[in-house]
């Protein structure tokens, strides 16, 4: 019997097993136009966390007692559709259970590429690889010879803003929590890297890598790094808004010191979301995937083995557990 994890009940602050039920599924009978998909590997993300609310967004939240869902790879095992045959692997969101019905029009059939993993497409060839890709260079209008801070450096995506901003000939400085993910920051290429584990006030830290200021910084934590980077913001600063995980499970209201500092340096906030980008997917993959494929861009995947350890994967999002991708192995 097919199995998937459900939404038991609605965090209060930051997410516990609790939260979570394990059940068996029973599967629609394939209609015409639908493919059956034996998942092979799950992705978690950040954003998983803002579905659980019962609140408005720009995706519905996930509904008590139903199956979550999220990126997930796989092979196609039945098919009642034209377009996809047996065995051909396939990107869908039915994630979070170990096969799905689905219909045609949701599945991606994905290209074989040399060098490339399935599971890439839900990293640098993927949601993260894109959001990295399109907030870097369209929302932020990031440019050879900007200095540009990244938080969260050595996550899924701020490990592929690194790796973008140094093949566009950008200066780098990111900010990692350990010498650990400091080392592999620097491992991809950035000039410097912050560890903001190392008990130094963040302005402080930041100006000392950054003498001369930034000019665009790529948020992924919001709080104290964003009120870093608007100290240290030059004139016509831009910032990429991509999420603020350091509050996702706080009830308190994030507090800006230098706030004022948009004003006098000009500086652009701009929030963004990686489907806005869907109708621009090919030049994505027309450039992303050549530096994929060549090691140009390189991902780091945290694996947690299971369909049973996802919500253990998914909560280790907010504890640090992860460098780079975290990713679940069916």
């Amino acid at each position: 019997m097919p199995q998937a994890w459900h939404l038991k009940s609605r965090p209060n602050g930051t997410p516990t097993a609790d939260n979570f039920e394990f059940k068996d599924v029973a599967l629609p009978e394939l209609g015409d136009g639908m493919v059956r998909v034996r998942n092979h590997w799950l992705s978690v993300d950040p954003y998983m966390r803002g579905r659980m609310n019962d609140v408005k967004s720009y995706v519905p939240p996930f509904q008590i007692g139903e199956p979550l869902e999220g990126g997930a790879v796989g092979e196609v095992v039945e098919s009642r559709s034209p377009d996809f045959q047996l065995g051909d692997t396939v990107m869908h969101m039915m994630g979070w259970r170990d096969e799905a019905v689905v219909p045609a029009q949701a599945l991606n059939k994905l290209p074989s590429i040399p060098g490339v993993e399935p599971q890439a497409f839900l990293g640098n060839l993927g949601l993260t690889g894109g959001t990295a890709y399109w907030g870097l260079l369209d929302a932020a209008k990031a440019k050879a010879g900007d200095i540009v801070f990244v938080s969260a450096a050595a996550g899924a995506v701020g490990s592929a803003v690194v790796q973008i901003a140094k093949a566009k000939g950008m200066t780098v400085i990111g900010s990692a929590g350990g010498a650990d993910k400091v080392a592999f920051v620097k491992s991809l290429g950035a000039d410097e890297c912050i560890d903001y584990k190392a008990g130094v006030p963040l302005v402080k830290a930041l100006s000392e890598v950054a003498p001369k200021g930034i000019d665009v910084y790529f948020d992924n934590v919001g709080g104290e790094h964003l009120d870093a980077a608007l100290a240290l913001a030059r004139r016509d600063a831009r910032f990429a808004i991509c999420g603020m995980i350091e509050g996702y499970n706080s009830g308190t209201p994030t507090q800006l010191r230098y706030i004022m500092r948009v004003i006098a340096m000009r500086v652009m906030l701009k929030g963004f979301i990686y489907t806005d980008y869907l109708p621009r997917n090919g030049e994505f993959y027309g450039e992303m995937g050549p530096w994929v494929a060549s090691g140009a861009v390189k991902g780091r995947d945290t694996v947690v083995e299971g369909l049973e350890k996802t919500p253990d994967a998914f909560l280790g999002l907010f504890t640090g557990a992860n460098t780079g991708k975290m990713l679940v192995k069916l």
